[in-house]
Formats: structure tokens, C-alpha cells, sequence
């Protein structure tokens, strides 16, 4: 297949090189003016893929969107004249509220959410580890996308664990409430995950769970306290060597996903009456960071 990733960060990059070891035609949009990027994946041989193609864009079956949350609406809005309206539009990335802003800019395309566990890190410009294996899931947000199914095949020839979830709502809850409680938490005290193990974080992380839980139920989104408090410590122990993509935007003072994350999750709460006071004390925290730049 013709795909193309825009936003080739570290998920983006890791996504690049198996796709393109598993035989597809992959090619890159980024920030970067080149013309052409490289990639290397740990110690394999380096790739050097096209980038910034107009062409290769208007070709593309799919488009897997691995951008930052706040950036995915203002940066399809610039390509969307480049990109066939058969394209499979996929988003990859931490955070809920994107998918509303992208079907209204492109009702023709199918629309595909993802959501992965896989650890990726990127020591230069030109290089990604894989840092951990996980699992992907991809499911439809639109009707024309009730027929990506196949995708799932696809991607898990490239990098398994890949599956289609018939409610990929439920999954991406799961997945925000990992985020809620790891990145604000690893950023504000510039931790590593697996800090958050220690026992002056149980309270925190209890009452993170505990609102999170209450939001999830008036979403009608199925949860079950207990385990995802599992699911969550797991991912703590699972990732205790590295750093959460929020701890390293503040660290390098970037602006965080925490509208995306936290600031969803606060949204979804507003709208239902619901007092979540220790993520909205998370939330204010990390403003205020960020302001402070």
C-alpha cells in the first residue's frame, strides 16, 4: 500500500521503518524542509524516505496521522487539497477530542482511531528505539470505516500486536486513563514512570483512578476500578525506565497534551456535573508551567 505518516516523531518513525520493512510504499510530511528523511530503527540498516511529497500525498491509501494532539486539526486543514477523498485517514496519538474537528474538515474520508502501547524513543533526529513491544488496536470512527477492517492484518504483518476493537471508544478511555495518571504526574515532579511506583504516589494515584472511573460510567464506557488500577500500576512497572511524552515536553518546554488528556477528561466531567478536583489540580499544575515559559 502507498501510506503516509505525518508527524514522524518517535511512533511515527517506529511505524515508518516496519511498514516499510513489510514491503509497503511509505513516504513522510513533517515539519522538515528536506526533501528526503532518514530513519534508523535500533541497529538496522538506515532508510531514507521521501518527505514533504505532494505527489506521494495525493497517492496515499492511508494516512496515519502520528502528530501531537493540538497540532492534528491545523495540519490536516493545510494538506487536506493534496489527499484523495477515498484516503484512509488513522489517528495515532496520547489524548481524546481530535477525531470531531477532523470528520468535520473531511466527511469523505474514512476514519480510523488507534491507539498503541508500543515504546518508542528518539536519541537524534535520525534514529528510534524500540523501547518496548505492546499491543496496537485500530476501530472505526465513521461508517466508511466500518470496512478498514482489513487494516488490521496489515498493520500486524508490519508490527504485531494488532486488532481490530468493534468499540475502539472503550479502548482509548483505557488508554486516557493511563495517560491521566502517568504523564501530569511524571512531568510535574520530572520523574521516569516508573517512579510513580513509590508509596507517596498510591494516594494520588488512587484518587486519579477513583474520578477517572466516575467520568468513564457517566460516558457509559464499561470500567471496572480495580482493573484498571492493575492496568495502570502494569504500565508504571512495564515502562519504569521511561520518560512519558508529557514529562519531556515540559522538560524541554514544549507544549504538553494536557488539553488532550487531562483537559478532556475535565470536559467530559463538566458536561456531567461531576467534581474531579485532584485531575483538575493536575491540569492547573501544568498550565501553569507552561505559562511560566
Amino acid at each position: 500500500m502507498n501510506i503516509t505518516i505525518v508527524g514522524p516523531g518517535a511512533i511515527g518513525s517506529l511505524w515508518a521503518s516496519y511498514l516499510h520493512d513489510a514491503g509497503h510504499k511509505i513516504s513522510l510530511w513533517s515539519r522538515h524542509k528536506d526533501d528526503t528523511l532518514t530513519i534508523q530503527r535500533d541497529s538496522y540498516p538506515a532508510l531514507s524516505l521521501a518527505n514533504n511529497d505532494t505527489q506521494a500525498l495525493k497517492s496515499a491509501d492511508v494516512i496515519l496521522v502520528t502528530l501531537k494532539a493540538p497540532l492534528v486539526s491545523s495540519v490536516l486543514h493545510q494538506i487536506k487539497p493534496h489527499i484523495d477523498v477515498d484516503a484512509i485517514i488513522i489517528l495515532m496519538h496520547n489524548g481524546m477530542g481530535t477525531a470531531e474537528s477532523v470528520m468535520t474538515l473531511m466527511p469523505e474520508n474514512p476514519l480510523v482511531l488507534a491507539t498503541t502501547t508500543h515504546g518508542a524513543y528518539r536519541p537524534s533526529a535520525t534514529q528510534v528505539l524500540h523501547t518496548g513491544q505492546g499491543q496496537t488496536l485500530l476501530g472505526a470512527v465513521n461508517d466508511k470505516a466500518l470496512q478498514c477492517s482489513f487494516l488490521a492484518e496489515v498493520f500486524h504483518h508490519a508490527l504485531s500486536d494488532v486488532a481490530w476493537h468493534a468499540n475502539i471508544r472503550q479502548a482509548l478511555w483505557n488508554k486516557l486513563a493511563v495517560n491521566c495518571a502517568i504523564n501530569p504526574l511524571t512531568a510535574i515532579h520530572q520523574v521516569r514512570n516508573g517512579e510513580l511506583a513509590r508509596s507517596e504516589f498510591r494516594a494520588q494515584l488512587d484518587a486519579i483512578i477513583d474520578e477517572v472511573c466516575h467520568v468513564m460510567e457517566a460516558e457509559e464506557i464499561a470500567v471496572d476500578k480495580a482493573k484498571l488500577t492493575v492496568l495502570i500500576d502494569q504500565v508504571i512497572h512495564s515502562t519504569s525506565n521511561n520518560f512519558s511524552s508529557m514529562e519531556q515536553d515540559i522538560a524541554h518546554q514544549r507544549s504538553s497534551e494536557i488539553d488532550f488528556i487531562t483537559g478532556y477528561l475535565l470536559q467530559c466531567a463538566s458536561n456531567h456535573g461531576i467534581d474531579v478536583p485532584t485531575n483538575q489540580a493536575l491540569y492547573k499544575a501544568i498550565k501553569q508551567i507552561e505559562q511560566s515559559w
